[in-house]
Protein backbone atom coordinates (compact mmCIF):
# COMPACT_ATOMS: atom_id res chain seq x y z
CA UNK A 1 0.00 0.00 0.00
CA UNK A 2 2.96 2.34 0.80
CA UNK A 3 4.57 1.44 -2.86
CA UNK A 4 1.23 2.30 -4.61
CA UNK A 5 0.78 5.47 -2.55
CA UNK A 6 4.27 6.89 -3.21
CA UNK A 7 3.90 5.70 -7.21
CA UNK A 8 0.67 7.68 -6.66
CA UNK A 9 2.90 10.78 -5.92
CA UNK A 10 5.87 10.69 -8.37
CA UNK A 11 3.55 10.17 -10.87
CA UNK A 12 1.15 13.69 -9.62
CA UNK A 13 4.69 15.13 -9.31
CA UNK A 14 5.89 14.03 -13.04
CA UNK A 15 2.25 15.03 -14.10
CA UNK A 16 3.17 18.62 -12.69
CA UNK A 17 6.39 18.93 -14.47
CA UNK A 18 4.99 18.12 -17.37
CA UNK A 19 2.44 20.77 -17.39
CA UNK A 20 4.70 23.12 -16.14
CA UNK A 21 7.74 22.52 -18.62
CA UNK A 22 4.92 22.26 -21.60
CA UNK A 23 3.26 25.75 -20.68
CA UNK A 24 6.68 27.00 -20.46
CA UNK A 25 7.38 25.84 -24.26
CA UNK A 26 4.35 27.16 -25.46
CA UNK A 27 4.82 30.70 -23.96
CA UNK A 28 8.47 30.38 -25.67
CA UNK A 29 6.88 29.42 -28.88
CA UNK A 30 3.99 31.82 -28.65
CA UNK A 31 6.66 35.05 -28.97
CA UNK A 32 8.79 32.92 -31.37
CA UNK A 33 5.66 33.29 -33.50
CA UNK A 34 4.77 36.58 -33.11
CA UNK A 35 7.95 37.47 -33.69
CA UNK A 36 8.48 36.36 -37.42
CA UNK A 37 4.93 37.37 -37.98
CA UNK A 38 6.02 40.90 -37.37
CA UNK A 39 8.98 40.72 -38.71
CA UNK A 40 7.27 38.90 -42.10
CA UNK A 41 4.09 41.57 -42.02
CA UNK A 42 6.44 44.52 -40.99
CA UNK A 43 4.60 45.46 -38.24
CA UNK A 44 4.86 48.38 -35.76
CA UNK A 45 3.41 46.08 -33.03
CA UNK A 46 4.42 42.64 -31.82
CA UNK A 47 0.94 40.65 -32.45
CA UNK A 48 -0.71 39.03 -30.27
CA UNK A 49 0.02 35.06 -30.83
CA UNK A 50 -2.39 32.18 -28.64
CA UNK A 51 -1.56 28.96 -29.68
CA UNK A 52 -4.89 26.48 -28.49
CA UNK A 53 -4.71 22.89 -27.26
CA UNK A 54 -3.14 20.66 -24.57
CA UNK A 55 -0.59 19.57 -24.71
CA UNK A 56 1.86 21.84 -26.89
CA UNK A 57 4.85 19.35 -26.70
CA UNK A 58 3.01 16.34 -28.05
CA UNK A 59 1.69 18.50 -31.02
CA UNK A 60 5.48 19.95 -32.06
CA UNK A 61 6.41 16.39 -31.68
CA UNK A 62 3.65 15.48 -34.41
CA UNK A 63 4.95 18.58 -36.56
CA UNK A 64 1.94 20.74 -36.67
CA UNK A 65 -0.23 22.72 -34.30
CA UNK A 66 -4.11 22.04 -34.48
CA UNK A 67 -5.05 25.85 -34.03
CA UNK A 68 -3.47 28.94 -33.79
CA UNK A 69 -4.82 32.60 -33.23
CA UNK A 70 -2.83 35.43 -34.19
CA UNK A 71 -4.40 39.36 -33.55
CA UNK A 72 -2.92 42.27 -34.75
CA UNK A 73 -4.18 45.92 -33.48
CA UNK A 74 -3.17 47.80 -36.23
CA UNK A 75 -2.57 46.71 -40.05
CA UNK A 76 -1.98 49.32 -42.69
CA UNK A 77 -2.28 48.01 -46.77
CA UNK A 78 0.31 48.87 -48.90
CA UNK A 79 -0.95 51.99 -51.06
CA UNK A 80 -3.74 51.41 -53.46
CA UNK A 81 -3.22 52.41 -57.21
CA UNK A 82 -4.76 55.76 -55.91
CA UNK A 83 -2.19 56.37 -53.66
CA UNK A 84 -3.88 55.47 -50.71
CA UNK A 85 -2.92 53.66 -48.19
CA UNK A 86 -6.00 51.93 -45.35
CA UNK A 87 -5.55 51.45 -41.72
CA UNK A 88 -7.25 48.13 -40.42
CA UNK A 89 -7.69 47.60 -36.96
CA UNK A 90 -8.36 44.57 -34.50
CA UNK A 91 -7.34 41.62 -37.02
CA UNK A 92 -7.91 38.93 -35.55
CA UNK A 93 -7.30 35.11 -37.56
CA UNK A 94 -7.85 31.47 -36.11
CA UNK A 95 -4.96 29.41 -38.16
CA UNK A 96 -5.88 25.72 -38.39
CA UNK A 97 -3.43 22.62 -39.28
CA UNK A 98 -0.49 24.82 -38.86
CA UNK A 99 2.61 22.76 -40.34
CA UNK A 100 6.07 24.01 -39.69
CA UNK A 101 9.07 23.73 -42.18
CA UNK A 102 11.79 20.79 -41.75
CA UNK A 103 14.12 23.18 -39.69
CA UNK A 104 11.12 24.77 -38.12
CA UNK A 105 12.33 28.35 -39.34
CA UNK A 106 9.10 28.83 -41.20
CA UNK A 107 5.19 27.74 -40.70
CA UNK A 108 2.19 28.01 -43.21
CA UNK A 109 -1.49 26.99 -41.85
CA UNK A 110 -3.38 25.18 -43.82
CA UNK A 111 -6.72 27.14 -43.59
CA UNK A 112 -7.23 30.66 -41.73
CA UNK A 113 -10.55 32.63 -41.10
CA UNK A 114 -10.94 35.69 -39.25
CA UNK A 115 -12.31 39.14 -38.83
CA UNK A 116 -11.35 42.77 -38.76
CA UNK A 117 -12.65 46.22 -38.38
CA UNK A 118 -11.84 49.34 -40.78
CA UNK A 119 -13.40 52.51 -39.44
CA UNK A 120 -15.52 55.29 -41.46
CA UNK A 121 -12.96 57.41 -41.30
CA UNK A 122 -10.36 55.64 -43.01
CA UNK A 123 -13.61 54.53 -45.78
CA UNK A 124 -13.41 58.05 -46.78
CA UNK A 125 -10.17 58.24 -47.88
CA UNK A 126 -11.06 56.14 -50.80
CA UNK A 127 -14.43 58.68 -51.08
CA UNK A 128 -14.43 61.96 -52.97
CA UNK A 129 -14.10 64.42 -50.41
CA UNK A 130 -13.56 67.32 -52.14
CA UNK A 131 -15.80 69.35 -54.47
CA UNK A 132 -16.57 67.42 -58.01
CA UNK A 133 -17.74 69.64 -60.86
CA UNK A 134 -21.16 67.68 -61.71
CA UNK A 135 -22.09 70.66 -64.97
CA UNK A 136 -24.61 72.54 -62.46
CA UNK A 137 -23.10 72.04 -59.32
CA UNK A 138 -20.41 70.62 -57.12
CA UNK A 139 -21.04 67.24 -54.93
CA UNK A 140 -18.69 65.44 -52.37
CA UNK A 141 -19.04 62.66 -49.84
CA UNK A 142 -19.59 64.43 -46.75
CA UNK A 143 -19.43 61.68 -44.01
CA UNK A 144 -20.13 57.92 -43.83
CA UNK A 145 -21.44 56.25 -41.08
CA UNK A 146 -23.80 53.72 -40.05
CA UNK A 147 -27.39 52.96 -41.41
CA UNK A 148 -28.44 49.98 -40.24
CA UNK A 149 -29.18 46.49 -41.49
CA UNK A 150 -25.64 46.04 -42.16
CA UNK A 151 -26.05 49.46 -44.73
CA UNK A 152 -23.38 52.30 -44.89
CA UNK A 153 -25.14 55.81 -44.96
CA UNK A 154 -23.62 58.28 -47.02
CA UNK A 155 -23.66 62.32 -46.42
CA UNK A 156 -24.13 63.34 -50.10
CA UNK A 157 -23.32 67.53 -50.22
CA UNK A 158 -24.59 69.49 -53.06
CA UNK A 159 -22.92 72.83 -53.49
CA UNK A 160 -26.80 74.49 -54.33
CA UNK A 161 -28.38 72.57 -51.39
CA UNK A 162 -27.96 73.97 -47.93
CA UNK A 163 -28.10 70.85 -45.83
CA UNK A 164 -26.81 67.27 -47.11
CA UNK A 165 -28.55 64.54 -48.70
CA UNK A 166 -28.43 61.27 -46.53
CA UNK A 167 -27.75 57.78 -49.12
CA UNK A 168 -27.89 53.95 -47.99
CA UNK A 169 -25.21 52.38 -49.66
CA UNK A 170 -24.65 48.27 -50.21
CA UNK A 171 -21.37 46.72 -49.77
CA UNK A 172 -19.95 44.27 -51.66
CA UNK A 173 -16.34 42.45 -51.87
CA UNK A 174 -15.00 42.06 -55.32
CA UNK A 175 -11.75 40.47 -54.94
CA UNK A 176 -9.37 42.41 -53.33
CA UNK A 177 -12.18 45.56 -53.35
CA UNK A 178 -14.58 46.83 -51.35
CA UNK A 179 -17.20 47.93 -53.31
CA UNK A 180 -19.64 50.83 -52.50
CA UNK A 181 -22.73 51.88 -53.83
CA UNK A 182 -25.95 53.74 -53.49
CA UNK A 183 -29.16 51.88 -53.08
CA UNK A 184 -31.05 54.70 -55.00
CA UNK A 185 -30.05 57.83 -56.48
CA UNK A 186 -30.66 60.96 -54.03
CA UNK A 187 -33.62 63.15 -54.65
CA UNK A 188 -32.34 66.86 -55.65
CA UNK A 189 -35.56 68.61 -56.44
CA UNK A 190 -35.71 70.55 -59.91
CA UNK A 191 -32.27 69.90 -60.19
CA UNK A 192 -31.72 67.23 -63.02
CA UNK A 193 -28.74 65.60 -63.68
CA UNK A 194 -27.41 61.61 -65.03
CA UNK A 195 -27.50 58.88 -62.52
CA UNK A 196 -23.70 58.23 -64.13
CA UNK A 197 -22.86 61.67 -63.14
CA UNK A 198 -23.79 61.39 -59.25
CA UNK A 199 -22.96 57.63 -58.93
CA UNK A 200 -19.01 59.08 -60.03
CA UNK A 201 -19.55 60.90 -56.42
CA UNK A 202 -21.68 58.38 -54.56
CA UNK A 203 -19.95 55.24 -55.44
CA UNK A 204 -16.68 54.32 -54.65
CA UNK A 205 -14.25 51.27 -54.03
CA UNK A 206 -11.36 50.54 -52.15
CA UNK A 207 -8.57 48.19 -52.06
CA UNK A 208 -7.04 45.93 -49.45
CA UNK A 209 -4.01 45.21 -51.10
CA UNK A 210 -1.56 42.00 -49.51
CA UNK A 211 -3.15 41.26 -45.85
CA UNK A 212 -1.87 39.30 -43.56
CA UNK A 213 0.00 36.11 -44.25
CA UNK A 214 -2.07 36.03 -47.81
CA UNK A 215 -5.41 35.63 -46.67
CA UNK A 216 -8.38 37.10 -48.60
CA UNK A 217 -11.47 39.25 -48.19
CA UNK A 218 -14.45 36.75 -48.15
CA UNK A 219 -17.28 39.51 -46.42
CA UNK A 220 -18.25 42.74 -45.34
CA UNK A 221 -21.01 45.01 -43.40
CA UNK A 222 -21.73 48.09 -41.83
CA UNK A 223 -22.02 48.18 -37.94
CA UNK A 224 -21.95 51.01 -35.44
CA UNK A 225 -18.58 50.68 -34.95
CA UNK A 226 -17.64 50.89 -38.40
CA UNK A 227 -17.11 47.96 -41.43
CA UNK A 228 -16.82 45.04 -40.30
CA UNK A 229 -14.72 42.59 -42.72
CA UNK A 230 -14.54 38.51 -42.72
CA UNK A 231 -11.18 36.81 -44.26
CA UNK A 232 -10.19 33.61 -45.47
CA UNK A 233 -7.30 31.97 -46.69
CA UNK A 234 -5.57 28.49 -47.32
CA UNK A 235 -1.60 27.88 -47.37
CA UNK A 236 -1.48 31.06 -44.90
CA UNK A 237 2.17 32.05 -43.80
CA UNK A 238 2.91 32.39 -40.25
CA UNK A 239 6.67 33.46 -40.56
CA UNK A 240 10.03 32.33 -42.58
Amino acid sequence: MRALRILIVLVVILGGLFVIADRVAVHFAQGEVADKVKARENLSQTPDVDIKGFPFLTQVAGGSLDDVEIGIKGFTTPAAANGASIRIDDLRADMQDVRFSGDYSSATAARATGTATISYDELMKAAKTEPTNLGVFTAQVAGLSYGGDGKLKVAFKVSVLPKPVYLKSSLAVEGNQLKITADGLPKLGALSIGESQIRSVTDFRQAINRLPGGVQLDQVRATPDGLKITVKGTDVKLGG
